[in-house]
């Protein structure tokens, strides 16, 4: 599968509050600023297709503001709960703007939210 860059922000414009929900070329992504640093991972709890982006940040996880699942936003591994892993996304930055690699091919259904 192919990917490209896309600019999203400039660093310095990053929300204070730590995360950035967008849409690019069809791809909910949550962007996700920790102590480990940026973070990118498709913005659908893999159990029941809700965005994640409403949920809260702790200790580098983003919990699912549904159900409570929680994923490790660096690795978009499942932490808390049986639920498939999160797709993550390469982040860069290059000349003082994020850059984020993202699919060229659009997402699947099992991979877009229900809202949004």
């Amino acid at each position: 599968m192919s990917e490209s860059w896309h600019k999203l922000i400039a660093e310095n414009e990053f929300p204070e509050e730590g995360k950035l929900a967008t849409k690019i070329a069809g791809w909910h992504v949550l962007v996700a600023k920790t102590d480990d640093g940026l973070h990118a991972v498709n913005d659908r709890c893999t159990h029941q297709a809700a965005l994640l982006s409403g949920g809260r940040i702790r200790r580098g996880a983003i919990m699912c503001p549904l159900h409570g699942a929680r994923f490790e936003l660096e690795t978009g591994r499942c932490i808390g709960g049986t639920y498939r892993d999160l797709r993550t996304f390469e982040l860069r930055v290059e000349g003082g703007e994020i850059e984020i690699c993202i699919p060229d091919e659009a997402p699947r259904i099992d991979e877009t939210p229900v809202q949004g």
